[in-house]
């Protein structure tokens, strides 16, 4: 080997709000339904860029999600997906 260190890095991230979550997701969704876009790609267009233009400023919806950072959005999807 070349002599670098590679351990694993320990992620740690604070805990979630669910209600606040869920809450900031209904908005957003519901604001680029409103205006005519796939809520669902939007998202993750935004999730795997952080381009928030992703994300209609209807409703206030860009300014909103972005007070989730986008790993915990990311984590509390997993989450979600793999407890079902």
């Amino acid at each position: 080997m070349d002599g670098k260190n590679y351990e694993t890095q320990i992620f740690e991230k604070q805990n979630l709000d669910k209600e606040k979550f869920k809450s900031v997701l209904e908005v957003v969704y519901k604001a680029l339904e409103d205006k005519g876009y796939n809520p669902i790609d939007q998202i993750i267009g935004y999730i795997l860029s952080g381009d928030p233009t992703y994300i209609t400023s209807h409703n206030n919806a860009r300014s909103i999600i972005q007070d989730i950072e986008r790993d915990e959005l990311l984590g509390e999807l997993l989450k979600s997906y793999l407890m079902k």
